[in-house]
C-alpha cells in the first residue's frame, strides 16, 4: 500500500519507553500532558564536586528484574534500558516475530553507548592494574550492543546495526529503519534509541563546555527552552522504542496502528563541530526534505516537537529554521520542547520525543514547554508555554540536531480512520 508520496507506507504498531518521567510510554506521556518535570539532583554518583549537579534520571528501574542478576552485572545501563523499552514495544505491537524472524530487523542508536563501563574500567586499570579490567568491558561498552542484545532477546534475524550521530542518532535510526521497510528489505523493524550517560566523566565534560544548566537549587526549573533566562541543557537518560512494519502486513494481521512514519529528512550543516548554523539553514533543508519525502505541504503541519535544548545557540537557530521553512505560517504552528520536562536524552532524544509525538497525535493534544516564563525576543513562535492544549493533529514533525552539524526530521502522520 502506497502513501501520498507514492512509496510504500510504514506503520507504527508498537511503542515503548523508559524515561525520567516514567517506566513506560503511557506514564511518560501522561506526565508530559500534565507539564510534570522529571529533573532532580544527581544520585547516580557523588556530583558535589561538579558545577552541574542535576539531571533527568530514570527512577525505580530494576535491571535485575529485566535481565536477571548475572546478566545485569555484564550489561551496560544503556543496553538494559533499551531491552526494557524494546520488550514493551514488541509486546504492545502483538507481533509474532518467530515466523518472519529473517525479515525482522533491529536498528537502535546511542550517542555514547556504555560510557559508565568505560569510566569504571579505566579507573580499575589505573588504580588496580589490568587484571581488574572486566572481560565484559568491550561487549558492554560498544554502541551496537543494544541492537545486538535486542535481536538476541526477541529472535530478530534481519538487518541489525547502530547509528551514531550525536543527539540526532535515534531520529536517524527510525528514519533509516523506515527506509529498509520501504525498499522491501524488511517486514518489521524494532527501532529507537537509548542513552545512559549520567556519569562523572560525561557531566564533567559537558560542564567543561559550559553547555549545562547550573540551576542546581531549583532543578525543576532548570530546563527552560526558548526562555530568555535559559542557561544550558539538562542531561537525561532513558530509551524510546518502536515496532514499525510494512503497512499491508500490519493491516493483514489486524494490528493496532498508531500512525505512520510518513517521511524522513536528513542533512548536514557543514558549519561547526558543536554550534548549529546560526541561520538554521541545515535544519530548514532537513524539514523541507522530510515534507517532500512525505508528499506533504508545509501548511499541513499541525505540530512540531522541537529539538529545543535550552541552550542559547540552539533555540535561536531552531526558531530561525522554522521561520525560514514555513514563512508567515510558522507563527501559527504549535511547537513545544518536551526536554523542558525530561531533559536532553542525547542519542535517545529523537526516539523518546517521537514516542511523545505519536501519542500527541493519538490524543489530539499538544504537550507544553514548561518553564517558559519570559520568551527570548529571538524566540517568538508558539511554543505552547507551561500548559498543553487540545488541538487537531493529523500530521506532525519531530526534529533532532546533533554535534557535528547533523540534522534529522521525522514526519509522523495519523493513521486512517483514527
Amino acid at each position: 500500500m502506497s502513501g501520498s508520496n507514492g512509496s510504500p507506507r510504514v506503520a507504527i504498531t508498537g511503542i515503548g519507553a523508559v524515561t525520567p518521567l516514567g517506566l513506560d510510554a503511557e506514564s511518560t506521556w501522561q506526565a508530559c500532558r500534565r507539564g510534570q518535570g522529571g529533573i532532580g539532583p544527581i544520585t547516580a554518583f557523588d556530583a558535589s564536586h561538579l558545577t552541574t549537579q542535576i539531571a533527568g534520571q530514570v527512577k525505580g528501574f530494576d535491571p535485575e528484574a529485566v535481565l536477571g542478576k548475572k546478566e545485569a552485572r555484564r550489561t551496560s545501563r544503556c543496553t538494559q534500558l533499551a531491552l526494557f523499552a524494546a520488550r514493551q514495544a514488541v509486546e504492545d505491537s502483538g507481533l509474532d516475530i518467530r515466523p518472519i524472524a529473517e525479515d525482522v530487523g533491529v536498528l537502535v542508536a546511542s550517542g555514547v553507548g556504555g560510557i559508565e563501563v568505560i569510566e569504571r574500567n579505566v579507573l580499575a586499570l589505573y588504580n588496580q592494574g589490568p587484571r581488574r579490567v572486566s572481560p565484559f568491558t568491550v561487549p558492554s561498552m560498544i554502541i551496537d550492543m543494544p541492537a545486538g542484545a535486542i535481536a538476541i532477546d526477541c529472535g530478530a534475524k534481519g538487518v541489525n546495526y547502530a547509528i551514531v550521530s550525536a543527539c540526532s542518532s535515534s531520529g536517524h535510526a527510525i528514519g533509516e529503519a523506515a527506509e529498509w521497510i520501504r525498499r522491501g528489505e524488511a517486514t518489521a523493524i524494532i527501532t529507537g534509541g537509548t542513552e545512559a550517560s549520567i556519569t562523572n566523566i560525561s557531566v564533567a565534560a559537558f560542564d567543561a563546555m559550559q553547555a549545562l544548566s547550573t540551576r542546581n537549587d531549583e532543578p525543576d526549573r532548570a530546563s527552560r527552552p526558548f526562555d530568555k533566562d535559559r542557561d544550558g541543557f539538562v542531561m537525561g537518560e532513558g530509551a524510546g522504542m518502536f515496532v514499525i512494519e510494512d503497512w499491508g502486513h500490519a493491516v493483514a494481521r489486524g494490528a493496532h496502528i498508531y500512525g505512520e512514519v510518513a517521511g524522513y529528512g536528513a542533512t548536514a550543516d557543514a558549519y561547526h563541530i558543536t554550534q548549529p548554523d546560526e541561520q538554521g539553514d541545515g535544519a530548514r533543508r532537513c524539514i523541507l526534505r522530510s515534507l517532500k519525502r512525505a508528499g506533504r505541504e508545509p501548511e499541513e503541519v499541525d505540530y512540531i516537537n522541537a529539538h529545543g535544548t535550552s541552550t542559547q545557540m540552539n533555540d535561536a537557530a531552531e526558531t530561525r529554521a522554522v521561520k525560514a521553512a514555513f514563512g508567515p505560517q510558522a507563527s501559527t504552528i504549535p511547537m513545544s520542547s518536551t526536554k523542558s520536562m525530561h531533559g536532553h536524552l542525547l542519542g535517545a532524544a529523537g526516539a523518546v520525543e517521537a514516542v511523545i509525538t505519536v501519542l500527541a497525535i493519538r490524543d489530539q493534544f499538544v504537550p507544553p514547554t514548561i518553564n517558559l516564563d519570559e520568551p527570548d525576543p529571538e524566540c517568538d513562535l508558539d511554543y505552547v508555554p507551561n500548559h498543553g492544549r487540545d488541538a487537531r493533529i493529523d500530521f506532525a514533525l519531530s526534529t533532532s540536531y546533533g554535534f557535528g552539524g547533523h540534522n534529522v526530521c521525522l514526519a509522523l502522520a495519523r493513521s486512517d480512520g483514527a
